[in-house]
């Protein structure tokens, strides 16, 4: 079976960000299958251009990713970020005409706008459509207040139902957004969540390498990884260390980018956050020397209703690194957390909590290694990429034998 897949914010395993379509293409791929990922160029993470990738490329499993051109203007404002959208959609839609064979085309979102490409490639090609759905777009947009004309808003639910049930299969990556798919028309639904491997974490590493990059010994680092854009609210971390001022033995360490990293580095400066260090994102094979680093680490999102329906990719992989989640998030994560007893949940938007728990994880070790081994265990048991990778190809198959 022949799968492409169309995929703005694809990233690779030797780039920054999340990697669970590069892990399970490479999944497939062992399975005897074959898989083609029309992506971008510009980096989802940071928005920076990179155009002069190679435009077609194999990995050593043989994954095959053709760049598609995207305006580079990710992190400029909502408009140019539109604009930077409809550019891959239109490259992609080119791009995945011209790929022969095609047995199933996958689509995902966000961005949204991929995902008619996707569709249209299906029907022109003759061959089943699967929509991912990894955030439920655009309610998390009107929510955290990106998207407020009414006349964008109508237009976007619009074709978010349309696409819903336009697809033969729909696919989401947390229980939270099953009532939400098929409230608005899809008829097939399948749940296949988030998850980490665990291979690519050593529960018992010490992450020595990456402390001394950095410059630090052997303080407690409670760090976070991730992007830092609006609906992080990286501003109650900020807050949170300004309460730690007097724990000279914490750090704290945001890793990653986004288009407030260099507002957030600012408002550090203004307060004289000293123990607070700011890393450029790392490739994700990397990430597992970079948590190995934290002694506890840190997952955070807006105080809003929508987000309580998420199951973010930096717990599973803080939980698979063994270590205890600090998790300023509600809904069906913290149920995860809670269930393994592998963190600290705190209110969203709540500085004061986030320091406590930070205080607390630091001056209990014992505590803290204990959570972490938790969450490691909850991994193995429900969590692992193996087993989830292989539940996504038994699904792909089916719909490929539906189809005929």
């Amino acid at each position: 079976m022949h799968i492409l897949l169309i995929h703005q914010a694809f990233a690779a395993l030797d780039e920054p960000g999340g990697t669970r379509h590069h892990e399970l293409a490479r999944h497939l791929i062992a399975q005897g299958h074959q898989v083609t990922i029309i992506a971008s160029p510009v980096s989802y993470l940071t928005g920076d251009g990179q155009q002069k990738r190679v435009r077609k490329q194999t990995d050593d499993l043989g994954v095959t990713i053709i760049r598609s051109y995207t305006l580079p203007a990710l992190h400029r404002s909502f408009v140019w970020r539109v604009i930077s959208f409809l550019s891959f959609m239109i490259s992609s839609f080119i791009n995945g005409l011209f790929v022969r064979k095609v047995d199933l085309v996958w689509g995902t979102t966000p961005p949204i706008f991929q995902a008619p490409t996707a569709w249209l490639l299906a029907r022109l090609k003759g061959r089943p459509f699967l929509l991912e759905v990894r955030d439920l777009w655009p309610a998390f947009a009107i929510a955290v207040g990106v998207l407020k004309s009414p006349l964008l808003i109508r237009l976007s639910e619009w074709l978010e139902k349309f696409l819903y049930r336009q697809a033969d299969h729909v696919m989401v990556n947390s229980p939270g957004y099953l009532a939400h798919v098929q409230a608005r028309g899809a008829q097939k639904v399948s749940l296949i969540p988030n998850g980490a491997d665990p291979a690519m974490f050593d529960p018992q590493a010490d992450g020595r390498v990456f402390r001394d990059l950095l410059g630090l010994q052997d303080e407690f680092i409670a760090l976070y990884a991730g992007a830092h854009g609006m609906s992080n609210d990286l501003d109650i971390l900020l807050d949170a260390a300004a309460l730690l001022q007097d724990e000279i033995n914490v750090r704290l360490v945001l890793l990653g980018s986004g288009k407030e990293k260099s507002r957030l580095q600012q408002k550090a400066a203004n307060l004289g956050l000293g123990r607070v260090l700011f890393v450029d994102p790392v490739p994700k094979m990397e990430m597992g020397e970079a948590l190995a680093a934290a002694d506890a680490c840190l997952a955070i999102l807006k105080p809003i209703e929508m987000y309580k329906t998420t199951y973010p990719n930096k717990v599973f992989d803080y939980m698979a690194a063994g270590r205890p989640v600090i998790l300023a998030i509600d809904g069906v994560i913290r149920q995860v957390v809670e269930e393994a007893n592998a963190g600290i949940p705190v209110p969203p938007g709540d500085p004061a909590r986030v320091a406590e728990a930070i205080r607390f994880l630091a001056h209990h070790p014992q505590i803290c290694r204990e959570m972490g081994s938790n969450g490691r265990k909850m991994i193995e048991a429900r969590f692992s990429r193996t087993e989830l990778a292989a539940q996504f190809t038994a699904l792909l198959e089916s719909m490929w034998r539906s189809n005929g």
